[in-house]
């Protein structure tokens, strides 16, 4: 019996980050295409469907595909069931929207862990204004790669101290003492500035919860981290996605870090996140 072939294009979006495959809904949902889209994923940092247009159900379904759901602290699953976690400012519909204020700064997910996701899938329900609301991406793969090899002896065996509220201060840099008190019961967490993965590649270890360089002054600290978040942060190693209704766009968390662009927060904007647990240790 013969049988048709099922449309799976992929082309990339930036130079050394990114990559957009154009599909149907029943080749993502088989799961045959999954150990493709794993790879491309570790490659090219970023992979996005352009207006694929997955229900919750569907999209839910798909991640499994992937890898194990990932049920984080409040994003569990909803009376034993999956589910997708909303991302938006509006507290009627995420009533823990606030800390969502992080995501505005350039950051990796599930730092406070030894394990962090390994990866994020997020589809767009309703958008901002156009020009504001997008999602920036940046591959720390690449920048390791790239950076001059007597910068790379230079931090290669650093480690940094992560804590969550130090995230929360970049937009909110005057809390109460009680807020911040609320912040710091997170705790915080020691990591490789420089992780070794499992594969043999390397990535950097930034973003906003990076709080403290061991072994560095604060000052020293604070000019050292800087300047390796704007070497990451260069424009070859980004890619921006511009949203359309129905786009997902799944990232790889153990490589690169990401940002949301400013927009209105009455806007409106939601997207419907899924996440992959983690499979490999920061190291």
């Amino acid at each position: 019996m013969a049988t048709t072939a099922t449309r799976f294009e992929v082309t990339e979006l930036a130079p050394r980050i990114g990559c957009a495959i154009r599909t149907d809904k029943a080749t993502l949902l088989s799961g045959e295409r999954a150990g493709e889209i794993r790879e491309l994923m570790e490659k090219r940092g970023v992979v996005a469907f352009p207006q694929i247009n997955l229900t919750d159900e569907e999209q839910i379904a798909f991640t499994h595909t992937l890898g194990t759901f990932a049920h984080e602290e409040g994003e569990g699953g909803k009376d034993g069931k999956d589910t997708v976690y909303p991302i938006t400012m509006d507290e009627k519909i995420n009533p823990i929207a606030s800390y969502l204020k992080g995501a505005f700064f350039w950051h990796i997910d599930g730092t406070m862990s030894q394990m962090p996701i390994l990866a994020s899938i997020m589809s767009s329900q309703a958008l901002a204004a156009p020009g504001t609301g997008q999602t920036e991406f940046c591959n720390t793969y690449a920048a390791w790669d790239e950076l001059p090899e007597a910068e790379k002896a230079e931090v290669e065996h650093l480690k940094v101290a992560h804590a969550m509220w130090r995230s929360q201060l970049y937009h909110e840099p005057e809390p109460s003492y009680a807020r911040l008190q609320q912040w710091m019961a997170r705790g915080q967490n020691t990591l490789p500035l420089v992780w070794k993965h499992r594969s043999g590649r390397k990535s950097l270890v930034l973003g906003a919860t990076a709080m403290q360089v061991e072994g560095l002054s604060f000052p020293e600290s604070e000019a050292l981290l800087i300047r390796l978040r704007d070497w990451a942060t260069q424009p070859q190693f980004v890619y921006r996605h511009e949203w359309q209704l129905g786009d997902m766009v799944i990232w790889d968390n153990t490589g690169t870090m990401h940002r949301a662009l400013p927009y209105d927060h009455q806007s409106g904007r939601l997207m419907h996140r899924t996440k992959l647990e983690g499979e490999e240790a920061f190291a």
